[in-house]
């Protein structure tokens, strides 16, 4: 509260309340992004490619880092706050010198309008390869951080255990690098 009794403002007047949320996740699409987190040699060629494992309405299963853009905030700013909240701080992630995504993906609620679902809402996410170089300890619901040599990660038995179509993603991530096997 300020001195003259009156509430202080929000400190993040991007976020919506749980009820604002759903109301608005009935309404529009939300604007996400996401990251491949990779792992690089000296040439900047692909060595391994992290993935999270999360528990999601009882059943665990491979994600990427993802997250919500907030109003106000740069595409630069939610990647880079996205992928320290499920990285941790001392992943030290480097983000791509451009905003240009790799990938636009289009989650909806209901199957057949796109290779991507998301039973929440409808959701336009703009996705990056983005490279990692310190250590990564996974936080917020993450349980854990898997690399995987990328012929691994893109292999139909790990894809086929990502979220909502992410393998498709994480595909044409592997791709857009040159090391989709």
């Amino acid at each position: 509260m300020s001195s003259v009794g009156t509430p202080d403002p929000d400190p993040n007047p991007g976020w919506l309340s749980e009820d604002e949320l759903a109301e608005t996740r009935k309404r529009l699409p939300l604007l996400y992004v996401e990251a491949v987190p990779v792992r690089v040699d000296g040439l900047g060629r692909v060595t391994e490619v992290g993935m999270l494992l999360r528990a999601h309405d009882g059943e665990i299963t491979r994600t990427l880092v993802s997250g919500r853009v907030m109003y106000g905030e740069t595409l630069r700013d939610a990647l880079f706050r996205h992928l320290e909240k499920d990285l941790g701080p001392m992943a030290f992630p480097l983000l791509p010198a451009s905003p240009v995504p790799f990938s636009v993906a289009e989650y909806f609620p209901w199957p057949g309008s796109s290779q991507f679902m998301d039973s929440r809402q409808h959701a336009v996410s703009l996705a990056y390869v983005v490279p990692v170089t310190g250590t990564c300890e996974p936080r917020q619901d993450a349980l854990e951080i898997t690399w995987l040599r990328p012929a691994e990660a893109a292999s139909e038995s790990v894809t086929a255990d990502m979220e909502g179509g992410r393998g498709a993603l994480l595909r044409a991530a592997l791709a857009s690098v040159g090391v989709l096997p």
